[in-house]
């Protein structure tokens, strides 16, 4: 279960099915050669990173540590084929952090396995016989 509070569903990364008082539920992730590669709070990071700029802001915009945060990044990275997420030092014109093209490939294509998710969700609910 995710430990931070996000703004885009009210229960992170569980679509929800609702028939009658039952529920069809899931997660759904994408398993890499080390541990999970993508999931639900990772793309939320890569969002949060695209957004501010700073692994330090994206982490404190999801009440997360900036160590797990930089943890995640990596793994990611490392999971890759390409990066998704590179980073600057800081020095004259400042340091900054900013997606690459795979990493905003990532983010597209996991928003839209999600909504495929969601709708085979919704199909099997119509088959549930209880």
């Amino acid at each position: 279960m995710l430990k931070y509070r996000m703004k885009r569903e009210k229960s992170p990364g569980l679509p929800k099915v609702h028939a009658k008082e039952y529920q069809f539920m899931g997660r759904v992730w994408v398993e890499g050669k080390e541990s999970t590669f993508l999931g639900f709070g990772r793309i939320v990071l890569l969002e949060r990173i695209k957004q501010h700029g700073s692994i330090t802001e994206a982490a404190k915009s999801m009440g997360m540590s900036y160590r797990h945060a930089w943890e995640l990044v990596d793994s990611m990275n490392r999971q890759a084929r390409t990066p998704l997420v590179e980073t600057a030092t800081g020095g004259k014109g400042g340091g900054g952090t900013r997606l690459t093209e795979a990493g905003e490939k990532a983010i597209e294509f996991f928003w839209g396995f999600h909504k495929r998710f969601k709708k085979f969700l919704e199909q099997e609910m119509e088959h549930f016989p209880l």
